[in-house]
């Protein structure tokens, strides 16, 4: 990476009413237009004017009923699903851009290897380079129920599973060369078939012959992105993962992050450049702080605590009906299946003394990432602050509001960025990768 250090920025999506923060479909400002083709190509086109290095969809495949036994709470009031799979989506958005990154959240636990290898790569031909893989192994039973299963492995088996499947896909997309195609219509040559190989792959999980139906696209591949905050999913990101989404409590929790992943890579004796660690943040901005701390109070009691404790269950797979709401985080026996949310939400609570019940409000208003409120410059000030501090290499950006959060932050936030030379005016590259690491 040459030059002044500059930020990247991402932007979090979800196909549904909301994303971190759970009362934004219930704003007078949010179009709640996620089943309308028109609407991403619509977000598309903002960040990409906004230079954004990438769009990431997350996916939920099942509606969440660990509340109560039942999705009802989750569904009826507008909690956090994935009504629409990613891949359509961001191939709309990737006819109406040339350079902002598609990013799609696919689970190890559920799809087939060459399923993935085939689609992800169809993507990342048809954008031109721009395709990541954010990879997820699901803790979530409901989901694999949705698919057959009985229930999910146990974490180190799904890791395991994931290490072999990301390997299988890998050969999968370098079994073509770069330069496979003659098109020599004169001889009748379409291609050299020296030029793609079978991959005879074998694992304990994971077979493939290959070679993949789909060439190779200008990167090589998509780029790799990873969200696990467990011992064993620090591992993962540290050897394979170019992102690294995190929720974060505090700027603190974000350097300790920061520091620990980047040994990390060191260690697996990559250069710790090519991970590009972006933290979550939710930005509520107004023309003055005042206005925007206003916002926030509007915004924020737009939050149904019902909803925010279904949600909490729902990420932690705990019915949360059955405890008592003003027990502190640390006193209760809790068997979590996802560590990474339950590490957000312990270190939220732990550091304002929260309750059960005053954490799920807390997390259903921003999963306890931090809310950056103000104008515009104070919103700037916030975020070198974090990155001059080497807390994150950039942020991904979650709407409070659709799509206003992202509009008002293109036309007010990214300008004042770009002044002080911590932002980029134009994409230095035409790949994803590229633009990571250019």
């Amino acid at each position: 990476m040459s030059g002044q250090r500059k930020m990247h920025l991402m932007a979090f999506l979800l196909a549904g009413p909301t994303c971190h923060h759970h009362g934004m479909w219930r704003h007078p400002e949010t179009e709640n237009a996620f089943l309308d083709p028109a609407a991403w190509e619509h977000i598309a086109r903002v960040l990409e004017q906004g230079r954004f290095d990438s769009v990431f969809f997350a996916d939920i495949l099942a509606f969440y009923d660990s509340f109560g036994g039942k999705y009802d709470t989750i569904l009826g009031r507008g909690g956090q699903m994935g009504l629409l799979d990613p891949i359509p989506l961001l191939t709309v958005m990737a006819r109406v851009t040339r350079h902002i990154g598609l990013g799609a959240t696919i689970s190890t636990s559920f799809f087939n290897h060459f399923h993935i290898a085939r689609t992800l790569g169809t993507l990342d031909v048809i954008s031109g380079g721009r395709a990541a893989w954010n990879i997820v192994t699901s803790a979530n039973p409901q989901e694999a129920h949705n698919f057959g299963m009985t229930g999910l492995p146990g974490k180190d088996e799904r890791y395991d599973r994931a290490e072999e499947m990301l390997l299988a896909c890998l050969q999968l997309w370098n079994s073509w060369a770069d330069d496979a195609f003659v098109l020599d219509k004169k001889v009748g040559v379409f291609t050299d078939p020296s030029k793609v190989r079978e991959i005879n792959f074998k694992g304990n999980w994971i077979s493939s012959r290959g070679p993949n139906t789909v060439p190779r696209s200008p990167q090589g591949h998509p780029v790799i992105m990873q969200a696990g905050s467990s011992e064993r999913g620090r591992a993962f990101c540290a050897k394979h993962a170019e992102i690294v989404f995190t929720l974060q409590h505090s700027k603190a929790d974000m350097q300790e992050f920061y520091k620990e992943m980047k040994e990390r890579v060191r260690a697996e004796g990559r250069d710790p450049d090519e991970l590009v660690i972006l933290p979550s943040l939710d930005p509520i901005i107004g023309e003055t702080d005042a206005i925007a701390r206003e916002r926030q109070s509007y915004m924020n009691a737009l939050v149904d605590p019902t909803l925010a404790l279904a949600l909490v269950s729902g990420h932690l797979g705990i019915d949360f009906s059955k405890y008592p709401l003003d027990a502190r985080i640390d006193d209760l026996d809790l068997d979590v299946a996802v560590k990474g949310s339950f590490d957000v939400l312990a270190q939220g609570a732990r550091a304002e003394g929260l309750t059960l019940g005053q954490a799920a409000q807390r997390f259903g208003i921003s999963e306890l990432t931090p809310q950056v409120v103000g104008a515009p410059a104070t919103v700037a000030d916030y975020l070198i602050d974090l990155f001059d501090d080497r807390a994150c290499d950039g942020f991904i950006i979650t709407p409070t509001v659709f799509p206003g959060t992202f509009e008002q932050f293109v036309r007010a936030v990214v300008p004042e960025l770009q002044a002080r030379g911590k932002f980029r005016t134009e994409y230095p590259g035409t790949t994803l990768r590229g633009n990571l690491r250019g």
